[in-house]
């Protein structure tokens, strides 16, 4: 992959990375907005799911919008919905107008996924497609792992949470800019029946069986995945002390744990994106699936330093996920339909998948830790099953045409 293919990845790249962005923005200040406004985390669990729920929703009318008139103008709309509804957020002077920007933010984030992917898998070389999904996972990580970092470090230097999101409406503009300028949209269509795209991956018969199981396995990823993020910072908090007792120093710890933590992700971006072969995706998804759930279940029980490894294992495994299952998305949706089968993805992925939040956070306020982990653990064990029906059936096609 080289020349106008991988300026435009790196480019749609760096909009993935924002999207990561806002979305962690609320997990990194949770802990602050739920002190002065005085709420628990079954509140804040709600909150979450509230920026998820729509970011999940959005997606089915914005791959259908970016079939129709194309992702350009729908990632600069995402990325000026974002500043304004961050702006909305700084301003928000109680808790249901907060509520209001972090619906309305979540609606705006929602056109980013089936608009970026369908591009990068319209333009991307078919065998490079897995890498060039790898990349654009890499920077959603790099984006997932700087915003702890970077709202910590504002907070330590005595920023409120209301001035985090106001800072994050200028790379939001500035982004929006520069892809107005920048991004050159392809529109080819593929050629005459039989005749494949160059630049189009190979698709397979189009099975919907097969590609409900493998968005049903995705929707409960989604939920391992919400729920994994939304407290976090406050589970890294309380290495050296518990929930009830984390002072403002353990939390701007977490915080950075949780950066640390969120940053091996992208190891596991690269790892899926590089070593992923066309052929085997569908049982390289079960391994990692399947490594998913040890790692969920330790979380439960882990105490101290191994709270870190046990969260970094879980980080690793999660992000190896992304480029795989988006991979075979796209082969599993024809060509033209690409960023309709995103978004009816994502609608599963982030739509369902935004209760993990809900879930995490009422779970953690009744009954703890250990409830909490061990069930996203055992969402990430339902998901493996379904993705094993996905292998054997995929087996079966390819046996049957040998």
């Amino acid at each position: 992959m080289r020349g106008t293919a991988l300026r435009l990845v790196l480019l749609v790249s760096c909009a993935h990375a924002m999207v990561h962005v806002y979305e962690l923005a609320l997990p990194s200040t949770e802990q602050r907005i739920a002190d002065e406004f005085q709420t628990g985390t079954d509140t804040m669990g709600l909150l979450g799911n509230c920026w998820r729920l729509p970011f999940g929703l959005g997606a089915l009318l914005a791959g259908w919008l970016a079939d129709r008139y194309g992702s350009k103008p729908l990632l600069v709309t995402y990325l000026i919905g974002c500043a304004t509804t961050a702006l909305l957020a700084w301003a928000a002077p109680d808790l249901p107008l907060l509520f209001v920007a972090m619906i309305g933010m979540g609606s705006a984030a929602s056109i980013y996924h089936p608009a970026g992917l369908a591009i990068i898998s319209k333009t991307a070389p078919r065998d490079s497609l897995p890498l060039a999904l790898g990349i654009h996972g890499v920077f959603g990580s790099v984006g997932i792992a700087a915003a702890p970092a970077v709202i910590a470090l504002a907070l330590g230097w005595g920023a409120t949470w209301r001035e985090c999101f106001l800072l994050l409406t200028v790379p939001g503009v500035a982004l929006a800019m520069l892809l107005m300028v920048w991004l050159a949209e392809n529109h080819r269509r593929p050629g005459p029946a039989g005749q494949q795209s160059p630049t189009a991956i190979e698709e397979r018969p189009f099975d919907w069986t097969s590609f409900l199981l493998l968005t049903s396995a995705g929707a409960l990823t989604g939920f391992v995945y919400a729920g994994f993020l939304q407290f976090l910072p406050r589970y890294l908090a309380a290495m050296t002390a518990t929930a009830e007792t984390t002072t403002l120093s353990d939390e701007l710890s977490g915080t950075y744990r949780a950066s640390f933590v969120l940053l091996i992700g992208v190891v596991g971006q690269l790892l899926a994106g590089w070593t992923a072969r066309t052929r085997s995706l569908e049982g390289f998804l079960v391994f990692i699936m399947a490594a998913m759930v040890l790692p969920l279940a330790w979380m439960a029980s882990a105490t101290g330093v191994s709270r870190v490894v046990a969260a970094g294992l879980a980080s690793l495994v999660i992000f190896m996920h992304q480029p795989i299952y988006n991979s075979l998305v796209a082969h599993y949706v024809p060509h033209d339909r690409r960023s309709l089968g995103y978004g009816f993805s994502n609608v599963l992925t982030f739509g369902f998948g935004s209760f993990g939040a809900g879930y995490a956070g009422v779970v953690l306020e009744r009954h703890g830790e250990m409830a909490t982990y061990m069930g996203l653990a055992l969402f990430s064990a339902l998901a493996t099953g379904l993705v094993i029906v996905v292998w054997q059936r995929a087996d079966g096609i390819r046996n049957r045409a040998a």
